[in-house]
């Protein structure tokens, strides 16, 4: 059932420490802001910390006592991730949610410092491996701590190509986009049951925007060239699109809510789970699939290096 949620509801967050990905704008942004206005320390990892502090000074502005923190973590360079990961654990006592929030969508094929395709690479292993290399932090923090990780309803058109994953062979850059997002479900699920075997306090937990006006949409017709794109799609975001402050809801009401489970997947309740406040939902079938979901993990950990200790839960 839909709720009327906002988040002016959110509890206050007074000495909890949350780091949202791709914090300087869109989704990021929007919660970055009220994660801060319920008085949270707010770590923004930003791929440039001059976008990063130009939105930190902009949240400042309206909220001039806000806690926060930029930080550079390039998501599309491992050492990026594995820097901020070190800085984060050396600065910060605790970590009670971690948002793996940022993102590319549709993009034309390009790659990684490491080589992986940019989408891939960006999505969904740079995410993979920060909450890897935050995982003892989030352990170790007293109480239950989060991670959420943002999919999206394209995920429903995904598959996992596991003979050809950075789309070497072939390319489709909504092919490609789909995929990363399906990873994203079978990454936040399958955490989910691997920290419930250990008997640990880490929820994991998945959300996405529905439909929301945000730079993302943008930057593939921007690269492309594509005038004509770029023109649709600025009209169908005026027409149909809600505000990025709505599509940052079901983050955090996956963030903050207490009646929020490990392996929820939360989502705009609204027209066509477009828009809406916040709802508990369901992905699809695949996203769920248990083998599916081990092997992409094993696989995350080869290519990348990272590994949690973390058994599988079958």
């Amino acid at each position: 059932m839909t709720t009327d949620w906002s988040a002016e509801r959110m509890q206050d967050l007074s000495g909890a420490t949350i780091v949202v990905t791709g914090a300087n704008t869109g989704l990021g942004l929007e919660a970055a802001r009220e994660f801060a206005r319920k008085g949270a320390h707010v770590v923004m990892a930003c791929r440039s910390e001059r976008r990063g502090d130009a939105a930190r000074d902009e949240i400042r502005a309206e909220l001039p006592s806000a806690s926060l923190s930029v930080h550079e973590c390039d998501l599309a360079d491992l050492e990026s991730v594995r820097e901020f990961a070190a800085e984060f654990s050396r600065t910060y006592p605790s970590l009670h949610v971690l948002c793996n929030n940022a993102g590319v969508m549709a993009v034309p094929r390009s790659e990684t410092a490491e080589g992986f395709e940019t989408q891939f690479g960006v999505n969904h292993l740079g995410h993979f491996a920060l909450t890897g290399l935050l995982f003892d932090d989030l352990v170790e923090t007293s109480g239950e701590t989060r991670v959420v990780t943002q999919s999206s309803g394209v995920h429903e058109r995904g598959e996992i190509d596991f003979a050809d994953l950075q789309g070497e062979e072939r390319y489709d850059e909504w092919s490609a986009y789909a995929q990363s997002k399906l990873a994203n479900l079978l990454f936040a699920y399958e955490l989910d049951r691997r920290t419930r075997a250990a008997g640990l306090d880490v929820k994991s937990v998945a959300c996405h925007p529905g439909w929301a006006a945000t730079d993302l949409q943008r930057r593939g017709p921007e690269m492309t060239g594509s005038t004509l794109r770029l023109w649709a799609i600025r009209v169908a975001n005026a027409l149909f699109a809600q505000s990025a402050e709505r599509g940052a809801l079901p983050m955090l009401y996956a963030a903050t809510a207490p009646d929020i489970d490990g392996g929820d997947y939360v989502g705009p309740g609204g027209l066509m789970q477009s828009r809406g406040s916040p709802e508990k939902q369901r992905s699809n079938d695949r996203s769920y699939d248990p083998e599916r979901a081990v092997r992409l993990w094993e696989r995350s950990e080869e290519l990348i290096g990272v590994r949690f200790g973390l058994d599988p839960a079958y």
